[in-house]
């Protein structure tokens, strides 16, 4: 059976869900079809020409990449943007794109973008550094059924990926009770009569269902379901699970803050390094914010941290966080996130396996630091 664009796609929402993504980020496909088949992904930190002819060398390749390609809605698609250059040279090229962005980088599975500076370190009692209630992976169906068709529609609901649970599957709750309605018009009920309020016999069934099999969960349960009109509902759900932006955490022992920068700069690798504070400072809590880490700043702060490791510090953003008592260390956007696509990259290839996905999954070999 062929794989296809499709199928990765869910894989990796399933992981890392759109739904825990920022409201501004932009993630899932981009340049693309569905339908495409994938014989290779190509895993990169970055979406650049040079990047796209090396996913272009090789058809049937997905490239998957943190930074999204597309921030924001093009006015037309030609080359006189640098994004719409680049979709434009993938689309004619057949390479399909994708993006998991801040889906990824506040993800708990130890892939997360902040995650390597941490474990480098050796921080203990790690968190995340800002925390919140996300919309969990999965929502609610609610629909009300006949008894004599609940187990039917609970196979086509199940079949289409709703009902699971771990290792259970066919997962539901479901409550008798009274449904009341009055046929009118030209409407053809199942049970009843015509032009009087009936009273009928029903279970109000609930099952979780996965946010990317929605669509096709609702089909199933319409095809299935023995009334004209089903009356069903969608409810979000909410994880109280510790997502977030960030790590927190302290240090085996304290350290000069110039000798824990020196080993950042040396072991990460981030030879564009920067420091900011007193080199002799003693250090025991850091904050880790891979990428760009600046509007974390007052989080850092407030949770105590004697120091941020992060990239694309602005400033006065710096001057402030010193005013404040905060020493900063700006490792660089792209060292301390391409850091994490070894272990990224493991977690793809290990659900990748479980799906049974045999297309070949491996990192891009350009570089796009635009630092020399």
């Amino acid at each position: 059976m062929t794989e296809t664009v499709g199928d990765w796609l869910r894989l990796v929402h399933d992981l890392y869900p759109p739904a825990q993504a920022a409201s501004w980020d932009a993630v899932g496909l981009q340049v693309g079809d569905p339908d495409w088949p994938v014989e290779r992904v190509l895993v990169s930190l970055d979406v650049t020409t040079a990047v796209v002819d090396e996913a272009a060398a090789e058809p049937r390749t997905l490239l998957l990449a943190h930074h999204p390609l597309l921030f924001r809605p093009l006015a037309r698609l030609t080359p006189d943007t640098a994004a719409g250059r680049v979709a434009l040279r993938a689309a004619v090229a057949g390479v399909a794109v994708a993006a998991a962005h801040t889906n990824l980088d506040v993800t708990g599975d130890g892939a997360g973008t902040s995650d390597p500076v941490a474990e480098l370190l050796g921080l203990t009692d790690v968190r995340p550094l800002t925390t919140e209630l996300r919309d969990a992976t999965m929502l609610k169906l609610v629909v009300f059924v006949p008894p004599e068709a609940v187990d039917a529609v609970l196979d086509a609901v199940s079949a289409a990926g709703a009902g699971e649970a771990g290792d259970y599957e066919r997962c539901s709750f479901r409550v008798r009770g009274t449904g009341t309605f009055r046929p009118v018009g030209n409407a053809s009920p199942y049970s009843g009569e015509h032009g009087r309020d009936n009273d009928v016999d029903e279970f109000r069934v609930e099952v979780q269902v996965p946010r990317s099999r929605a669509g096709a969960v609702v089909r199933a349960l319409l095809a299935a379901h023995p009334y004209e009109e089903v009356a069903y509902d969608l409810f979000p759900t909410v994880t109280g699970a510790e997502v977030g932006f960030g790590r927190i955490g302290r240090l085996p022992a304290a350290t000069r803050l110039a000798d824990l920068a020196a080993r950042i700069r040396d072991d990460l690798p981030a030879p564009q390094l920067r420091l900011a504070g007193d080199p002799d400072r003693e250090i025991r809590t850091v904050a880790v914010v891979g990428g760009s880490g600046d509007s974390l700043v007052p989080a850092a702060i407030g949770a105590g941290a004697d120091v941020l490791v992060t990239g694309d510090l602005k400033h006065h953003v710096v001057l402030d966080a010193l005013e404040l008592g905060l020493a900063l260390v700006d490792a660089g956007h792209h060292a301390t996130e391409s850091a994490a696509l070894p272990a990224w990259i493991e977690r793809l290839s290990t659900a990748a396996s479980a799906r049974g996905l045999r297309a070949r999954l491996l990192r891009s070999a350009t570089r796009t630091s635009p630092w020399s």
